[in-house]
């Protein structure tokens, strides 16, 4: 997977470096926006506490 992709992006090695963190900044900023707060409100979220 990981290899399909480097050899995909196109340019030198430092541009590649640079493409890949662009996009893996865009996915974890994608998930944080949308995903996660989607997900979310699946979730049966029970308030749960130790005995007192």
């Amino acid at each position: 997977m990981y290899g399909a992709l480097w050899r995909v992006l196109p340019g030198p090695v430092w541009l590649r470096i640079l493409l890949l963190l662009v996009l893996l900044t865009a996915a974890i900023y994608s998930l944080a926006t949308w995903v996660f707060p989607w997900v979310e409100t699946l979730i049966n979220n029970q308030e749960a506490t130790v005995g007192t």
